[in-house]
């Protein structure tokens, strides 16, 4: 079963930076993390490796106007077995 959990709001730069600086201190290091997503916080257990991607959108103003947008993609493969 996939479960998918979104929020969105809007926040300065030096907000989203410090978002983002947030989920990099959490996927440094080993074991479970923690992702805040609005008022929910979400253990993860990502693997030593991890898929990275990144997606950059430019829009022009035939489309409805100016719009530009970054997607950061990370995914991994989670393991099963109990951790000791």
């Amino acid at each position: 079963m996939a479960e998918k959990t979104d929020y969105e709001e809007d926040v300065s730069r030096d907000e989203a930076a410090d978002l983002l600086q947030d989920i990099a201190r959490e996927i440094r290091g080993q074991g479970p993390i923690d992702i805040h997503v609005g008022n929910k916080t979400l253990a993860l257990t990502p693997s030593s490796t991890l898929e990275y991607g990144i997606e950059v959108e430019e829009r022009s103003p035939m489309l409805g106007g100016d719009r530009e947008e970054i997607t950061v993609t990370l995914e991994w493969e989670v393991d099963d077995e109990p951790s000791e």
